[in-house]
């Protein structure tokens, strides 16, 4: 029997979205620490959030292309479970805060993914996002699902695009480890829209089935 996609929602700046979303079942939560993107969060009303989580609610700080001091300010600030590096990072920089990390991948015809299983061996999981050469994820687009491996070394989190509309597809086709959704449950950058949060979820939870 094939285990159950698991979903995070990305780009959480208020408590009650992260409530919202918990209550429908999430099983992690994403904080982007990027300061031009329009869902960034600072470490004080990150903490405000998390402090209000249960148990079991994984805390995930998005970084792009950070100095390796933004990155120990938010872990020595926060009680953050997971790093994800959406930029142009190598492996020594990801792997060099021993904490788990999840290396995104912009997706696009050219991309080798075996090698880049190989480059980023130390990675908890790889997340494949649509490629925009203007910006590094939220473009919500979708990429050609053909390019997700049947078989990976490591799980494999889906993202791009994602939505109530075609999550279920999403994970029938790719039978990945996970799904990742921001734009998708919003009603504007930022701020998530909960009844889609719930058919999002009904979605997922129909998939897994």
């Amino acid at each position: 029997m094939a285990l159950r996609a698991r979903v995070k929602i990305c780009g959480i700046t208020q408590v009650d979205d992260a409530l919202a979303a918990v209550d429908n079942g999430v099983d992690a939560l994403g904080f982007v620490f990027y300061d031009i993107s329009p869902r960034c969060i600072d470490i004080a009303n990150a903490n405000k959030i998390i402090n209000k989580l249960p148990p079991f609610i994984n805390k995930v700080a998005l970084f792009v292309n950070p100095d390796s001091e933004d990155v120990s300010r938010v872990l020595n600030a926060t009680n953050i479970d997971l790093l994800q590096f959406h930029g142009d990072e190598d492996e020594a920089f990801c792997s060099s805060f021993n904490m788990p990390y999840l290396k995104a991948i912009r997706m696009r015809g050219t991309i080798d993914l075996n090698k880049t299983v190989k480059a980023f061996s130390s990675a908890s999981g790889l997340l494949l996002d649509a490629f925009d050469s203007a910006q590094y994820g939220g473009t919500g687009q979708t990429f050609d699902w053909e390019l997700v491996p049947k078989q990976c070394d490591l799980p494999i989190i889906l993202a791009g695009g994602l939505n109530e509309n075609n999550i279920y597809d999403a994970i029938k086709n790719t039978n990945s480890y996970a799904v990742d959704v921001s734009s998708g449950v919003e009603k504007s950058k930022g701020i998530k829209d909960h009844l889609r949060i719930k058919q999002f979820m009904h979605e997922v939870k129909r998939a897994n089935k």
